[in-house]
Formats: structure tokens, C-alpha cells, sequence
């Protein structure tokens, strides 16, 4: 499997993966991890990837046309390959929640492309447009998606055949065996997580410079000026 991060801090992983069974397994070609500086997909000679965010905020806003240019790039490669299955994950705050039956789930796929965000989030048209998923790995905020793109890459990794020494350590490890509780039960936890999810507050979603690009365009009301309507459509998103 096939493994592209997206990022400001491409070096920040290069110890954790060279390490232990995730090194191994990438000296015996079982997964390719491959990191993409966010700086060369950008137009201007500063390499500028955060904007201010319109209808004013604290923080800076992640651009959304490096990261298009950096997916585009990525698949662009795959493309030339046949059959590749790819999938592309922005990790979010306001994602939905990691567990491990979606580390099975993404065994299904050739390829997983990482958009690892920063500052005060990313523009809303990266997950709108852009992205197939968003995922948070805990109800907490981080500095960034760096160290959730490890957490994916470890939980996937280990279930790629060949990657673990000895094949029985799946057999019987946590969480694993939620698929032999019984449909009513099962019923049960999805109600209950569905919940859980239902109470957490989640940030609204965030825009930045250009006003429009390949066509996506920020919410006119976020170019209004007029503070209460800002307001009021930030609560009700």
C-alpha cells in the first residue's frame, strides 16, 4: 500500500517510520511512505500556504489551491498506473471519529492520500471539493494532522498482510471482535456513538483568499461586511 502525506513538515516523520515494524515493512516493500512539502505547490515566490480568514477570526486559514495542486500532482502519477484505488483523507477537528473498524476499512484501497492541516484550520473547499473523508482521531484539537497521519499509517499498516511477524496477533486483539456481538447490540453502540457525536461542538467551517477558485466559490455572506450576518451563519453552521 501506497502512503501520501501531505504537509508543512515533511521531517517530522522520518524517525517514527524508519523505525521498529513500520521501517521494516517498508525495506521489505510491503508499504511506500512517501511525504509532500505542501511550500512546492504553491504559485508565489514567498511559498505562501495560510490566508486570513474571511469574516474576520484569530489564526490563519490553510489556502486551498497548494493542496489542490499537491492532490492533483499525486494522482496524476497514479493515474499512469492501472487500477489504483485511491482515497483522500483530511484530518479535521470536526471529522468523523477513527475507530478501528475504519482502519479495516481503508485496507480496501491501493493508495491513501493524508492532507495534514495547521494554524487555525483549512478552507472549507478542501473538504467540500477535494478530500473523500474527513477524520478526527479523538475529541480533542491538535497542532496539526501530522501525528494523526501516523496513527492511520500504524493502524492500517499492521493489517497488511505480512506486515506483522506473527499473523495470529489479529486474531484476538481489542476491538477487533465488535463484528461477533450481536446485530441488536451492535444497533445499540452505532445509536449511542451517533450520539456522542451529536453533542460535540464543532468549529464552523473556515474560508480564505482566493474569493473563488476552479469555480468554488466562498459564501457570499462571509464577503458581506455586515457582522451580525456573519455571526449568526457561523452558529447555525
Amino acid at each position: 500500500m501506497k502512503f501520501d502525506i501531505i504537509t508543512i513538515f515533511p521531517e517530522m516523520f522520518n524517525s517514527y517510520f524508519s523505525e521498529s515494524i513500520l521501517g521494516r515493512a517498508q525495506k521489505e516493500k510491503l508499504i511506500d511512505i512517501e511525504t509532500h512539502s505542501l511550500r512546492k505547490y504553491t504559485t508565489d515566490k514567498h511559498q505562501i500556504v495560510d490566508d486570513t480568514p474571511y469574516g474576520g477570526g484569530a489564526g490563519m486559514i490553510m489556502k486551498v489551491e497548494p493542496i489542490f495542486n499537491c492532490v492533483q500532482n499525486i494522482k496524476d502519477v497514479k493515474n499512469k498506473q492501472k487500477n489504483v484505488k485511491t482515497r483522500v483523507i483530511l484530518f479535521s477537528a470536526k471529522g468523523k471519529r477513527y475507530t478501528q473498524r475504519d482502519a479495516e476499512r481503508l485496507t480496501e484501497y491501493d493508495s491513501l492520500i493524508f492532507i495534514c492541516g495547521r494554524y487555525e484550520g483549512v478552507d472549507e473547499r478542501v473538504a467540500e471539493y477535494i478530500a473523500d473523508e474527513e477524520i478526527s482521531i479523538g475529541d480533542y484539537v491538535l497542532t496539526g494532522g501530522e501525528v494523526p497521519a501516523m496513527v492511520l499509517i500504524d493502524s492500517v499498516s499492521r493489517l497488511i498482510p505480512g506486515v506483522l511477524g506473527n499473523v495470529k496477533s489479529l486474531k484476538e486483539e481489542s476491538h477487533r471482535n465488535v463484528r461477533n456481538i450481536q446485530d441488536n447490540k451492535i444497533t445499540k453502540l452505532i445509536k449511542e456513538q451517533q450520539i456522542q457525536q451529536a453533542k460535540r461542538y464543532l468549529e464552523y467551517p473556515q474560508y480564505t483568499k482566493p474569493e473563488e477558485f476552479n469555480g468554488w466559490k466562498v459564501p457570499k455572506v462571509l464577503l458581506s461586511g455586515n457582522h451580525k450576518k456573519i455571526k449568526d451563519w457561523r452558529q447555525k453552521h
